[in-house]
């Protein structure tokens, strides 16, 4: 009887260890497909903004799931370096291929920069009028016109608009970046309501149209 006891318990240990045994490789082997399945795509190291450009050091490798990777995904660190951003970028996001843009694509799209209910309109300015060629994409900027009076012997300036956003300075779309050459530039697109389009444009073609910089530094209070 004991015998048989002893017996009985053995086929049961060793059912169980086989159990154990084959759900172990099973679960070893479902682990090895999955590591041996990924790709390697680029994710940003860091946060990246809006139109910031795009360097090498702030990017790496990843390796994801080939069954979850996107089929829009970047692959290749090279394919983004001196791109800009078109959004904002978590650390450790997967670039997408419409995440970025060339320099050419960015001077091409200004209606992806305008805001909905806005107009993006563009004004003539000289050296003076554009504070130097001092303004840059992304200042925001007090808009002046001058008109002679009716009688033609004075000349009075108006404030037409305040804390107005600069789309662009002749063809560029973006901030400058440290190194970047000097380039000049005779015209300044603004974003403007339509009703303030309207009067930019009336001032512009009956007198001088003058830019202010406003400052971007905050105040504490």
């Amino acid at each position: 009887m004991r015998a048989k006891l002893i017996l009985g318990m053995a086929i049961v240990m060793g059912l169980i260890t086989t159990f154990l045994f084959y759900n172990h490789m099973g679960n070893y082997n479902a682990a090895t497909v999955l590591s041996e399945n990924t790709v390697k795509v680029v994710v940003a190291n860091r946060e990246i903004k809006q139109n910031e450009k795009i360097t090498a050091d702030m990017l790496s490798h990843e390796n994801v799931p080939e069954a979850s990777v996107h089929p829009e995904s970047v692959k290749s660190i090279s394919d983004l370096e001196n791109n800009y951003s078109t959004t904002k970028m978590a650390k450790g996001e997967v670039f997408l291929k419409h995440n970025a843009r060339t320099t050419t694509e960015e001077s091409l799209r200004v209606s992806r920069k305008v805001k909905e209910q806005f107009r993006a309109v563009s004004v003539g300015v000289n050296f003076v009028q554009s504070v130097s060629n001092l303004i840059e994409p992304e200042d925001y900027v007090d808009v002046f016109a001058s008109t002679k009076t009716t009688d033609g012997n004075k000349i009075e300036t108006i404030l037409l608009s305040e804390n107005v956003r600069v789309l662009a300075i002749g063809r560029k779309m973006i901030e400058p970046v440290e190194g970047e050459p000097y380039v000049e530039y005779s015209s300044v697109t603004l974003e403007l309501f339509p009703d303030d389009v309207l009067k930019l444009v009336h001032a512009e073609e009956n007198g001088n149209i003058h830019l202010a910089v406003r400052s971007k530094l905050k105040t504490k209070k």
